[in-house]
């Protein structure tokens, strides 16, 4: 083959469309030696902490690293699993039921996943889409209400590793979906069968969002709101009276207030004021976590256990449920929109021949 045409040649194939799911991430190990460079990539995070920057690397480097890793080592090993971080895998298996459903219409699409923290990167997934062809992708945020430290910090991650590149691929990016009929379907839906399967009616039905500090939100960050209208579009959807259900937020961290009411001490209140039991369930996680099963799954427990409550249950998360793979394959169509309409023309079906491969070698 002449290897001028070898080295220059035509576009080739490049008429795949990609997507991408954004997770937030995950160490690789529930070791102290994993847990620190990933605790370092993700504290390092200028949307993750908003603080003095020297100040925060000595407290980082000096303190956080120091005595950190440890502590969350021993959380993670209460929830690893045989085949590794849930996050992880859930994860896997969220992409593998959405390629699926996509390629059973689509055979054009590719999905792959990756992390904003940790390994496998979603550097290292936009990179596995081009390589296959991929010159149109769609980015979706595994977070279904938008906050700056996380689906802003997804962002900071994919474009400006895609500008790297001299054929830039062109990129949509899914719109948070905290009140899609599909999500809040696939929600209620998760919520209800797990209540009804329950042996026992809980009293109360606690959402448990994920925190962010109050001076995030008065700068302007829309997380707050989204996650009170994706509890006012779910209760309708639940087999459970609006009164008994309570929206909270968790995971506070440092000594700044964060969003309120406090979900540990939601759970304390309860159980001082004579509920027995209560089922929690975390709406905006589309994955099982640290944050939902061991901080809610066994602290949250302990401490309504010890503030005098007797049952508890912890509703999983949206996980692999069909119900959320569909309801996620449905919002990633109507995102994809034009391009699964038309699509480009590939190289094959270009009159024009290219003056570089078809020249003649010197």
């Amino acid at each position: 083959m002449d290897k001028r045409a070898c080295e220059f040649g035509c576009r080739g194939s490049q008429d795949r469309i990609g997507v991408v799911l954004a997770q937030l991430g995950t160490p690789e190990a529930p070791t102290a030696g994993k847990l620190r460079p990933y605790l370092k990539q993700f504290l390092s995070d200028r949307r993750v902490i908003e603080v003095n920057r020297v100040l925060w690397w000595l407290l980082l480097n000096l303190v956080i690293l120091v005595t950190r890793p440890r502590r969350s080592a021993r959380l993670y090993r209460r929830i690893w699993t045989k085949e590794g971080s849930p996050l992880l895998v859930i994860t896997k298996r969220q992409a593998a039921g959405v390629a699926e459903r996509l390629r059973s219409k689509f055979p054009a699409v590719e999905v792959e996943f990756g992390m904003r923290y940790g390994n496998p990167s979603l550097e290292a997934a936009v990179d596995r889409l081009i390589a296959r062809g991929c010159s149109k992708i769609l980015l979706f945020p595994m977070y279904p209400q938008y906050a700056a430290a996380t689906t802003a910090s997804t962002y900071d991650a994919v474009f400006p590793h895609l500008l790297k590149r001299r054929w830039v691929p062109t990129l949509r990016v899914a719109e948070p979906y905290f009140a899609h009929p599909a999500y809040i379907k696939a929600l209620a839906g998760i919520i209800n069968g797990h209540i009804s399967a329950m042996p026992w009616k809980p009293e109360k039905l606690v959402l448990s969002y994920h925190g962010v500090p109050e001076k995030y939100v008065a700068k302007g960050d829309p997380y707050c709101c989204q996650c009170v209208e994706t509890t006012a579009a779910l209760l309708p959807e639940l087999d459970v009276a609006q009164a008994d259900v309570i929206h909270t937020f968790q995971s506070r961290f440092g000594r700044d207030p964060w969003l309120r009411p406090y979900t540990d001490e939601t759970f304390e209140e309860l159980g001082h004021r004579g509920v027995r039991g209560i089922a929690v369930v975390a709406p905006g996680f589309t994955a099982d976590c640290l944050e939902t099963l061991d901080e809610l799954g066994n602290e949250g427990e302990e401490q309504f256990h010890e503030a005098g409550g007797e049952r508890y249950s912890l509703i999983p998360c949206l996980n692999d449920h069909p119900l959320w793979l569909d309801g996620m394959t449905e919002i990633i169509r109507e995102e994809l929109g034009s391009w699964l309409d038309g699509g480009s023309r590939s190289a094959k079906d270009c009159a024009i021949r290219c003056p570089l491969k078809d020249a003649p070698a010197a």
